[in-house]
């Protein structure tokens, strides 16, 4: 088989440059693409806990705490220790962060409408559905 036949190339190859359009993208935001995953899990209420959050973005919790490392040194998120289980370490927006919401979702929506962009709608969500059936299927 050709390389250029093999799924595991097209994948990682056409996620790369996705990922570096993103990235350029959201510099000027001081994020990562790793780091929008948590941010739409909290602005979206998808988890508050390390452990939730890695189970919603289907990461492990070490890279998840990892992020969470860095984005409180940025200053968009809190950790917070429950105070009905100490053990139990919730995250939390900061102002920054829930000021983030509206001009990162327009730089993730940019980015899909580019890599969309020579597809049609019924291809678009085709193409959508065969990626999530990969992702969710396993």
């Amino acid at each position: 088989m050709d390389w250029e036949e093999c799924v595991n190339y097209l994948l990682t190859t056409a996620q790369h440059h996705v990922h570096e359009r993103m990235s350029q993208l959201l510099a000027p935001y001081g994020i990562t693409p790793g780091q929008y995953g948590v941010l739409n899990c909290l602005w979206n209420k998808r988890g508050d806990t390390p452990k939730e959050l890695a189970q919603t973005l289907n990461l492990e919790t070490s890279t998840v705490s990892g992020l969470l490392d860095k984005m409180q040194r940025r200053g968009v998120i809190d950790r917070i220790i429950s105070e009905a289980d100490r053990r139990v370490v919730r995250i939390i927006l900061t102002d920054e962060g829930c000021a983030l919401q509206e001009p990162v979702l327009a730089v993730i929506r940019q980015v899909n409408s580019e890599v969309l962009s020579g597809f049609t709608s019924a291809e678009s969500e085709a193409l959508l559905a065969a990626l999530r059936a990969i992702i969710y299927r396993n």
